[in-house]
């Protein structure tokens, strides 16, 4: 009795553990298979983003085509003290010069009185009160950052004039309409105000439209994708019926012969 008592406990616990391991077994196979699924769609999720239309074609965020590093956090108010604290300041500088019609000759005049009198003053009276007179630094302009600016600026220039021959050699008729279109309403906006409003208006654009576009940057690049497709077509349209229309010159005909 006693050995078949041993016999039948070592049965149920032989089938509890097989009972056991198969339901590790198919539990496995379950996360195995489940596995297996999301490594199927991870290339399905990834196709699905790169079909996805960006604005003027970006592969990149918006922190990485603002060129990164402190510049772009401030434009994208990362920092909004920062932020607030640079848009204030050339907020300050508009509202001084445009509507107070203050000059800038007679602005930087007067800053350099004050600060050379405040100094001066400082230096003379503080024999008299006791004090250490201000040390005032001596400022350098390093050599690096001009020459890298001078190269920018050279580099910037000569292709800006080389685009400009581009277009006047009559070479792509689209680029050319595009940017005489683009100059007659540059010089619209320019007769309605100075420059420094249209600089000040640029800036606050600057400091407005990134932000915003990175936080609804889905619904732009939808409304974007549907507008440009319209243009393509009324593009189209245009060319087919007056732009094809227009006569080659002289010399392209040479060139066929």
């Amino acid at each position: 009795m006693a050995d078949h008592f041993h016999d039948s406990s070592d049965s149920k616990h032989e089938s509890f553990l097989e009972k056991l391991t198969d339901k590790i077994h198919h539990g496995g196979g379950d996360d195995d298979s489940s596995s297996s699924d999301s490594d199927n769609d991870k290339p399905s999720l990834s196709s699905l983003k790169a079909k996805i239309y960006r604005l003027f074609g970006r592969e990149r965020p918006v922190h990485k085509l603002l060129g990164g590093g402190k510049p772009a956090d401030v434009l994208l108010w990362r920092n909004k003290k920062i932020s607030a604290g640079v848009l204030g300041g050339v907020t300050f500088v508009w509202f001084l010069f445009e509507v107070f019609e203050y000059q800038l000759l007679t602005f930087i005049c007067h800053l350099l009185i004050v600060s050379l009198a405040v100094f001066f003053l400082w230096t003379n009276a503080s024999s008299f009160i006791n004090k250490a007179p201000p040390r005032i630094p001596d400022t350098l302009i390093p050599e690096a950052p001009v020459l890298q600016f001078a190269s920018a600026l050279r580099y910037e220039v000569n292709r800006g004039i080389a685009a400009l021959r581009d277009i006047a050699s009559g070479r792509d008729l689209k680029k050319f309409l595009l940017v005489i279109t683009g100059l007659w309403l540059l010089s619209i906006i320019g007769s309605c105000c100075s420059f420094l409003t249209l600089f000040y208006i640029g800036f606050l654009l600057l400091h407005a439209l990134p932000v915003l576009y990175e936080k609804y940057e889905d619904q732009v690049d939808s409304f974007a994708e549907k507008a440009t497709a319209e243009l393509k077509k009324q593009y189209a349209v245009f060319d087919a019926k007056v732009l094809s229309k227009i006569p080659r010159g002289l010399l392209k005909d040479k060139k066929r012969l």
